[in-house]
């Protein structure tokens, strides 16, 4: 069953209406999402590969876990539910740490009009990947990458290497020093 999404202006503000998630995609309205960015004290960060049935750059790798917000739902409800249905974890809204609001307005071949606002937090991984539960609808895989490698693949991002979303790398550079200083307090 295909959720109904909230409608926000360029600015970020509510204007009072929802529609279908097609519908946002299709007609490019604008409307938030949540990115829950998992790092382990052994500085290690959770990725997950998309799932080959995504339409939008399947197979390659991202955020831990990501979706849109639910009509009705506040951001931090729907990174909590996101969490759980994506990667099988629960975790308390304090473990939450936003670190952001980020525009990624683009358009795609095949007709989609991404207008989102990925409202970003960061939170410790404190279990094993083996206890974590994919949704395979979203997920085909995930894996922790230390963060040496995780900056190797960033740097190697405009290399055609087709590891990681393409238009993120100034996104991704952000999310991993953020991730540095949040840790070596």
């Amino acid at each position: 069953m295909e959720e109904f999404i909230d409608i926000i202006t360029k600015q970020g503000e509510p204007t009072g209406k929802s529609v279908l998630k097609s519908k946002i995609h299709n007609k490019g309205y604008y409307h938030n999402t949540a990115h829950i960015w998992f790092y382990t004290n052994n500085e290690e960060i959770l990725l997950s590969q998309r799932s080959v049935k995504k339409i939008i750059y399947p197979l390659l790798w991202d955020v831990s876990v990501a979706g849109h917000v639910d009509s009705g739902e506040t951001i931090k409800q729907a990174a909590l539910r996101e969490i759980k249905e994506e990667i099988g974890l629960t975790i308390s809204e304090n473990n939450l740490n936003k670190i952001g609001v980020f525009e990624c307005f683009q358009t795609y071949e095949n007709g989609i009009i991404d207008n989102e606002f990925h409202n970003t937090f960061i939170a410790e991984l404190s279990v094993p990947l083996s206890k974590l539960v994919l949704q395979k609808e979203e997920v085909e895989a995930i894996k922790l990458v230390s963060f040496d490698a995780f900056e190797a693949l960033i740097k190697n991002i405009d290399n055609n290497d087709n590891h990681f979303v393409p238009s993120n790398k100034s996104y991704y550079e952000f999310v991993l020093q953020v991730i540095k200083k949040h840790i070596n307090r």
